[in-house]
């Protein structure tokens, strides 16, 4: 029965295993495990293997720490299922996706930090600062700041600092 195609052997199936297993709820918890493997290895599609599943999972109750345990199973299974499906070219382009997001979470760190330090720097030489300084610092690139960090020390005021001409 198990090798049957048709997807009411596996319900008959599981019907038979929910009686075997009626007073042991770890051997309820192997058999519907089992079957679980089933319903992916057959190759159906998603909504046949989602509407079996609800039918096995109303048919064969768990306690609550085996149902956990049976839902990780099944959320390994559904990560190994969409990795089966990505080619070994898109694998290469997710992979070079993921860098490129750290390399420009990494640069957008560093504005920021240097934006900060910045800021802090300027408050402390002239005070509290107004808006428009802090939207300028927000918007400069690393190039930028570090240009208005060289011209803190010698400033007489904010507008010396954005200045572009220095006198």
């Amino acid at each position: 029965m198990q090798d049957d195609p048709n997807p009411f052997a596996l319900v008959t199936l599981a019907h038979l295993q929910t009686r075997a297993t009626n007073k042991d709820p770890q051997a309820r918890f192997e058999a519907k495990w089992k079957l679980v493997q089933l319903l992916y290895r057959r190759g159906w599609d998603r909504q046949r293997i989602t509407d079996l599943f609800f039918v096995i999972d109303w048919m064969m109750h768990l306690p609550d720490f085996l149902s956990q345990q049976l839902w990780q199973n099944v959320e390994t299974i559904e990560q190994e299922q969409k990795m089966a499906y990505v080619s070994s070219v898109e694998r290469i382009g997710i992979e070079k996706g993921v860098k490129l997001g750290e390399a420009r979470g990494e640069a957008r760190g560093v504005v920021k930090g240097e934006s900060n330090l910045l800021l802090r720097l300027l408050t402390r030489r002239f005070g509290a600062v107004p808006e428009w300084v802090s939207a300028r610092l927000n918007q400069a690139n690393t190039d930028l700041l570090e240009t208005w960090g060289d011209r803190v020390l010698d400033a007489q005021s904010l507008e010396e600092v954005f200045g572009e001409t220095r006198h």
